[in-house]
């Protein structure tokens, strides 16, 4: 594991990425511009902005992408856990290519066992979530982040934009700690999983032989970025078989699995 690089302080708050077409995209965390910034690897600055035209940043939290389309996740709910308005954001890449002002198809959604939503207090639910990842041509996944005790659900998300109505998977897992930003990795059939705990070491969780998109039924493990300490890590995306790419708030840095 290695630093890469400083993020251009106008990234300070980057939340999700993804590596699409040779470059890192990233967008900033809640209250940011409702656009996506594309860093060159060499030259370490933003090369490119791109503005969702009929996007909202309420509470940006992680990116995916398929063969076809980028994904936003509009998923953050830490203030108060009562968010009615959760969604994501569905690009056409062909679009973000040309373009540098696009329009998105929205794919909105509720958690189905989600049956109170009285306003807590700030960081005390169960109902955030901060990591989105692709999983196969039909699905994305959501995974939550859970304040009240560690526990995270994931959920499928059909990639139809339209509302619906989210189950959690069967098995859950007992993060010991905060799930910030997640990838799912068809090269090798794993998850990793990001996150840190109340001491803000971070951590990364690897989950592999699973059965079917239950992504906790299989082998879990959990491995401290001992390297780090006093970070935020806030996003994770691979880049080939054996490297990853990993954001917090301050830096990048590569890691193998």
């Amino acid at each position: 594991m290695t630093e890469e690089f400083p993020l251009p302080a106008s990234l300070s708050e980057s939340s999700g990425i993804i590596y699409f077409n040779g470059k890192l995209i990233t967008h900033n965390d809640s209250g940011g511009n409702n656009e996506l910034y594309e860093v060159d690897l060499g030259t370490k600055v933003v090369i490119r902005t791109v503005t969702i035209s009929n996007a909202q940043n309420v509470d940006w939290e992680d990116i995916t992408q398929d063969e076809t389309s980028i994904y936003i996740g509009d998923i953050g709910n830490n203030i108060s856990g009562n968010r009615t308005d959760l969604k994501i954001y569905k690009i056409n890449k062909t679009d973000y290519l040309s373009m540098d002002t696009v329009t998105a198809e929205t794919i909105a959604f509720s958690y189905s066992d989600q049956t109170d939503f009285t306003a807590k207090i700030v960081n005390n639910t169960e109902w955030d979530a901060e990591a989105l990842v692709s999983y196969n041509a039909s699905n994305l996944i959501i995974f939550t982040k859970n304040w009240v005790n560690g526990i995270t659900k994931g959920y499928l998300v059909s990639k139809t934009p339209g509302t619906h109505s989210l189950t959690p998977l069967t098995t859950t897992l007992n993060s010991n700690g905060l799930i910030t930003g997640g990838t799912y990795n068809p090269l090798t059939a794993k998850l990793y999983l990001v996150g840190y705990n109340n001491i803000l070491q971070p951590f990364v969780w690897e989950c592999k032989n699973f059965t079917g998109s239950d992504m906790f039924s299989g082998t879990n493990t959990q491995t401290q970025l001992s390297s780090l300490a006093q970070e935020q890590a806030e996003a994770i995306t691979f880049i080939d078989e054996n490297s990853y790419l990993i954001t917090s708030e301050s830096f990048l840095i590569t890691s193998g699995p």
